[in-house]
């Protein structure tokens, strides 16, 4: 609403812009999202159809992601889930690490494909799904509704890094977390809309998942009305599992407005017609 002269603006950096806010921007070149994931922004309807948008591709922000994922991995593979439990009841129940041993990785873009590196790097086996099939060094990919059975099929931990898409949106739902095996534990990085709510509270509660780590949600900051605040099993952390650097994505928003005023294409372009 400050912008005195939108006639002037050629370059937009976004990120939850308000509906319509970049329509009114009648000579804009080229938009830029100040984070890796777009949904927010492709979610305006008024969007208009033929402008370039990019992202911030951040090896910081990998790294940061393989910090909390190794985190999450070890808290749950050291039961300190179960201890926390423990301790406020007063019980003392010492019991052997969980056993493992196979990661299936939802999503195969960026961060999704530098995880099943790490954890195969790390020896463990590592199964990888998504929208299109991939060739991963020592990581057994899969593709498509087809095969999504087949790639949860042994993974004792599942981690979701795929990005919000008209095709990913309550994707985990009943049916896809029936195949899983049971007690197995799943760990959401990506977007909350990807995960069925409902269906992810009666899979734990029926034992059917051992326990879920959540850092997205489909409304942030999570309602304090949610069940997922008082129900047993849930991990909840405030959608930090990967934070944008600033430095870094600074220096690639100036690299494409320079880009645009040169006329030449925008480092780490969105592919509109899949969503990322």
């Amino acid at each position: 609403p400050e912008i005195s002269q939108p006639d002037a603006v050629e370059f937009a950096v976004v990120w939850k812009q308000p509906t319509g806010a970049v329509a009114s921007l009648p000579n804009l070149k080229a938009l830029q999202s100040f984070g890796a994931g777009v949904d927010s922004i492709l979610s305006d309807l008024t969007l208009p159809a033929s402008l370039p948008l990019a992202r911030i591709v951040d090896p910081h922000l990998t790294a940061s992601m393989l910090e909390y994922l190794d985190t999450v991995l070890n808290y749950y593979r050291l039961r300190f889930d179960e201890f926390g439990t423990n301790q406020q009841q007063q019980l003392w129940k010492p019991r052997s690490p969980r056993k493992i041993r196979h990661l299936t990785v939802l999503g195969l873009g960026e961060l999704g494909s530098a995880a099943a590196r790490h954890f195969a790097g790390l020896g463990y086996a590592v199964s990888g799904w998504s929208g299109r099939l991939h060739q991963i060094d020592g990581v057994q990919c899969f593709a498509g509704d087809h095969q999504f059975a087949e790639a949860v099929a042994e993974a004792d931990l599942l981690i979701c890094l795929l990005p919000l898409t008209g095709a990913t949106e309550n994707l985990l739902n009943e049916a896809r977390l029936a195949q899983l095996k049971t007690g197995a534990i799943l760990v959401n990085v990506a977007r909350g809309a990807i995960v069925d709510d409902e269906a992810l509270l009666c899979a734990l509660q029926t034992g059917k998942l051992a326990a879920a780590c959540l850092d997205v949600f489909r409304i942030e900051p999570l309602p304090v009305e949610h069940p997922f605040w008082t129900t047993s099993g849930i991990l909840l952390t405030p959608h930090i599992s990967a934070v944008t650097n600033a430095d870094t994505a600074v220096a690639q928003i100036a690299e494409n407005y320079r880009r645009v005023q040169a006329g030449l294409p925008l480092l780490n372009q969105v592919d509109r017609t899949r969503g990322y």
